[in-house]
């Protein structure tokens, strides 16, 4: 049983809170291909979506009913850590995803998995844990360095990859884009990737405290307290085609079909004051902005955060700061707004958790700049 984190803020950096992972554990991982091409011709939702079907398989086959997965999103791809039980059946899905996201989306996609023991070998540890929001609504929080390792192995060298082969996908019946990008409230979406130059150490605490002294992450959530979020009455149509692909074609008009007339719902009952038909969309709006995962640790911190001119440029000083005394590598990028997918398991039972990112895939670009800096200093 992995542990469960439910105050980030509290004990999200506390290594006790967290499993070490053994020999026999994978990391399950999956990253989009030339992310800078989708990206300019407009198809950052469409990366999104694909990296939210990662986790959505990834949690089918990598969990079970007594112990939900701990996989995370990534914005342009996703990573869970695999128990030994559920590898064979992991590895079969990774394969089906890779082929789906190539043949259906026009989406090149990676997929792999790499053994805890060969990290180990290298002396990278893996921790995980679940930040746990009730009613199996989970998300997989990372310390050590060796999920981001893993990661980095998979998209470096082919013997981690798994070849991509048509088969069954579980998971993708409740995955949705419908949202429209979401305004910031308080000035610009800024999306954090920071790296710790000692994965257990002390120093990355130390610099989110000083962050936390600009502003509060939970004041920046990038949906606030849910109050201001508009759910969408009639989506657009390349929205429902995206999401219509998770199923056969011959099923597609009757899945976008049930998705004009969820989404329908819930938006009129929204505009004509929030509950009808057994739907109390205040409280839905609140648990979407309570279950997204702008906070979220992959050795160290990934953030989206809603901040102003002022906040950011403070918080980028103080990174700096950081970086130049040797205790981190970050990278930033900046938004004007933040996009949403969404994988809902079961409305009436609120099970339902999102997955948000920058406008114009802010984590991916944040995550270039980190890379380019890596690179710089070698």
């Amino acid at each position: 049983m992995l542990p469960s984190i439910r105050d980030f803020a509290a004990d999200g950096f506390d290594p006790s809170r967290y499993a070490r992972l053994g020999d026999d554990w994978w990391v399950a991982a999956a990253d989009v291909e030339g992310s800078t091409l989708l990206a300019q011709a407009g198809r950052d939702r469409d990366v999104n979506f694909v990296a939210g079907a990662a986790v959505a398989v990834l949690s089918a086959v990598a969990g079970s009913p007594g112990q939900p997965a701990a996989c995370q999103f990534g914005g342009d791809g996703a990573v869970a850590v695999i128990p030994p039980e559920r590898v064979a059946a992991t590895r079969e899905a990774m394969a089906a995803l890779g082929w789906w996201s190539t043949h259906e989306l026009d989406i090149p996609l990676r997929v792999g998995m790499v053994p805890v023991a060969a990290l180990h070998r290298q002396g990278h540890v893996v921790l995980a844990a679940l930040h746990d929001f009730g009613n199996t609504n989970v998300f997989g929080q990372f310390l050590g360095a060796g999920v981001p390792m893993a990661e980095h192995w998979m998209k470096a060298d082919a013997q981690w990859r798994i070849t991509p082969k048509e088969g069954e996908l579980p998971g993708l019946e409740g995955l949705s884009c419908r949202w429209e990008p979401i305004p910031p409230r308080r000035g610009h979406i800024l999306c954090i990737i920071i790296d710790p130059i000692d994965p257990l150490g002390d120093a990355v605490r130390q610099v989110l405290r000083r962050l936390e002294q600009v502003v509060t992450t939970e004041r920046a959530a990038p949906l606030g307290d849910g109050g201001a979020l508009r759910p969408v009455v009639v989506p657009r149509a390349r929205l429902l085609g995206i999401e219509a692909k998770v199923v056969a074609r011959g099923r597609r008009l009757l899945r976008m079909g049930r998705a004009v007339l969820g989404s329908a719902i819930l938006g009129l009952v929204h505009r004509l004051g929030g509950k009808a038909l057994g739907i109390d969309a205040g409280f839905y709006r609140r648990k979407v902005a309570e279950r997204s995962d702008y906070r979220k640790l992959a050795g160290g911190p990934r953030l989206v955060l809603d901040v102003t001119a002022d906040e950011d440029a403070r918080i980028e000083s103080l990174l700096n700061e950081a970086e130049t005394a040797g205790l981190i590598h970050f990278g930033l990028a900046r938004s004007k707004a933040t996009t949403m997918t969404c994988m809902v398991g079961d409305f009436s039972a609120d099970r339902h958790v999102h997955f948000v990112d920058g406008d114009g895939l802010g984590y991916w670009r944040a995550s270039v700049v980190l890379k380019e800096k890596l690179k710089a200093a070698q």
